[in-house]
């Protein structure tokens, strides 16, 4: 049964090769509609490659760490407090850039929408030659 509040107890945790995410707000635990919010943390040197949300546009907000991120070709080191906005189809890219874990707000709209929910562009040129500089 979707709640109003989320505490500890109702977190679901999923790992990927380069994050930890707890999902915080979606259908299931919220009855979430027209926002999904996650929290992500990143291990020193992890990243999430270019990729793109087709149908969903996507802010990440810095709440602790460096985040080198990418929207298109364009790059910046956020630190807390900051924020990116990722327009649909979009392709982006986070690395940690620090010397400590990177944690994050991803907070993406809408919960619904047609086709995949991330693809991977990583192997794309531009994205290809961008990110052999970068690592």
């Amino acid at each position: 049964m979707p709640t109003h509040f989320v505490t500890a107890a109702n977190i679901k945790h999923e790992d990927f090769p380069w994050c930890h995410v707890e999902q915080m707000s979606n259908p299931e635990i919220v009855g979430a509609k027209e926002i999904l919010l996650v929290r992500a943390t990143f291990e020193v040197g992890k990243a999430h490659q270019f990729h793109v949300h087709p149908g969903r546009e996507e802010i990440i907000y810095v709440i602790a760490g460096e985040a080198e991120q990418w929207v298109e070709a364009e790059k910046r080191v956020l630190k807390a407090g900051e924020m990116a906005h990722i327009p649909k189809n979009t392709p982006h890219a986070t690395r940690n850039a620090g010397s400590t874990p990177l944690v994050f707000l991803a907070i993406l709209s809408p919960v619904e929408a047609s086709g995949e929910f991330t693809v991977d562009v990583y192997d794309q040129e531009p994205w290809r030659t961008i990110w052999s500089k970068v690592v």
